[in-house]
C-alpha cells in the first residue's frame, strides 16, 4: 500500500503551549515523515506522510493536542510528495520557521 501525504491546520490556543514540539514528537514515535510550523495567523500547520493508518492516527492525535492546548479546528486535506521537500536537509520531520 502507498503511503499517504496529508496537510493539516490547527485552529485554537495552539501557540505559545508547545504544540509544535508535541507534534514532532508524536510523529516521529510513528515514524512519519513530515514538518510543523507555526502561521502568523496563529494556527498550526503540520504535513504528514506514511503508512494511511498511522497518518489518520496522527491527525486524529492533533485534534485533541498537548494538554496545555485548546483545539479548536483542525482542516485535513491531501497533499503531494512536493511539499515534503520543505523539510531540512537530512530530516524525516522538521519543525520549520513561522511563516
Amino acid at each position: 500500500m502507498s503511503d499517504a501525504i496529508h496537510q493539516v491546520t490547527i485552529r485554537g490556543r495552539v501557540q505559545g503551549v508547545g504544540y509544535r514540539y508535541w507534534v514532532e514528537q508524536q510523529a516521529r514515535a510513528r515514524g512519519l515523515e513530515g514538518w510543523v510550523r507555526n502561521r502568523r495567523d496563529g494556527s498550526v500547520e503540520a504535513l504528514f506522510a506514511g503508512p494511511p493508518d498511522l497518518v489518520s492516527r496522527m491527525i486524529a492525535l492533533c485534534r485533541r493536542g498537548p494538554a496545555s492546548a485548546r483545539v479548536d479546528a483542525v482542516e485535513e486535506e491531501p497533499a503531494n510528495a512536493d511539499a515534503l521537500r520543505l523539510r531540512r536537509p537530512g530530516e524525516r520531520f522538521s519543525v520549520l520557521p513561522t511563516i
